[in-house]
């Protein structure tokens, strides 16, 4: 019942299960006479209904044990009501919770692979994306955690960033790459329909273009370069590069969240962006979360250059997709 935001639909799951459990006992009582309806000859009586000319249908009363059973199932589930919470919010007095379960199951599934992991706790993340164990242990992770979102290959797909090609919105230290996979990231792009119109935001779309090379109009780039210093340089910079401490994005590498054609720029600069990232704090440990780090950082550092612990370096696309790529 925690997914409802609404208190209404606690007491409306109560009303239908409670509901439900009362209209089968009316059912049976008002039947009563009809269940327990005996032929008085012993004959039982035919409804007229025949198939395949010999077998035909009776109207043969209900047997007693059925009645019973259904009577008991019942009172099971009164009974399975009142001790366990199936009664919107009310959690039952037995206390039962499947979330209490499933985290006493994942502090013991921790416990039991605690000494794989024991041997990188000493280690630097780029020292753990040497090792081949922990590779094999960090991709793993990655298709069971992150490959939903980010592919297989790691190579992302519309709106969700590649993790690969040496991109990032708030930076591709193991530092910040931990952070962002504990912490998750929420990258917005402001809408600027309320201050912009479609023919200013489509030479803003040319000039930004521009900066990564593609085709674009000469005289739009020049107006939209001057509407691109009222309204844009405040977080992608002068000269477009972002700001990896606000999270937007570098508009001069070629590298497109949402496409680079003029509509996808045009539709991104007047309605907004707004991409998040989810935290994964409660769904790793600290342990699977170093590793996954690890592999992450690796895929857009070369074997041979981790061994050196240089942690400057800027890999792939940032899992927290924020604003106009």
């Amino acid at each position: 019942m925690s997914d409802f935001v609404n208190g209404f639909w606690g007491y409306f799951i109560s009303v239908v299960a409670v509901g439900g459990v009362v209209w089968c006992v009316w059912l049976l009582y008002t039947q009563r006479r009809w269940l327990t309806n005996k032929p008085a000859n012993g004959k039982v009586e035919d409804t007229g209904h025949v198939w395949d000319g010999d077998l035909t249908e009776l109207n043969n009363p209900v047997p007693t044990w059925w009645t019973w059973m259904y009577l008991l199932a019942c009172v099971f589930a009164l009974g399975y009501l009142f001790f366990m919470p199936g009664l919107g919010s009310y959690k039952g007095q037995l206390g039962y919770s499947s979330t209490e379960e499933v985290a006493k199951h994942q502090a013991q599934m921790a416990e039991a692979v605690r000494p794989i992991y024991a041997r990188f706790e000493t280690m630097t993340v780029p020292q753990i994306a040497e090792d081949p164990g922990a590779r094999e242990i960090g991709q793993r992770l990655f298709l069971n955690t992150c490959a939903q979102c980010h592919g297989s290959d790691a190579k992302g797909g519309f709106s969700f960033p590649n993790l690969t090609d040496g991109d990032w919105l708030h930076g591709g230290t193991p530092e910040i790459i931990m952070k962002t996979i504990k912490e998750g990231r929420h990258g917005v792009m402001p809408p600027w329909k309320a201050a912009i119109d479609a023919k200013t935001a489509g030479d803003i779309a040319q000039y930004v273009r521009s900066l990564s090379g593609l085709t674009t109009d000469p005289v739009r780039v020049f107006r939209g370069k001057r509407e691109f210093g009222n309204f844009c340089v405040a977080c992608h910079g002068v000269d477009g590069k972002g700001n990896q401490m606000l999270g937007a994005p570098n508009l001069t590498d070629d590298v497109w969240l949402y496409g680079s054609s003029e509509a996808s720029i045009v539709k991104t600069i007047l309605d907004g962006r707004d991409n998040r990232m989810p935290a994964h704090d409660h769904i790793l440990s600290p342990e699977q979360i170093k590793i996954l780090t690890a592999w992450v950082w690796g895929l857009s550092n070369k074997p041979g250059t981790a061994a050196g612990g240089d942690s400057t370096a800027t890999p792939a696309a940032t899992p927290a997709a924020t604003a106009a790529k």
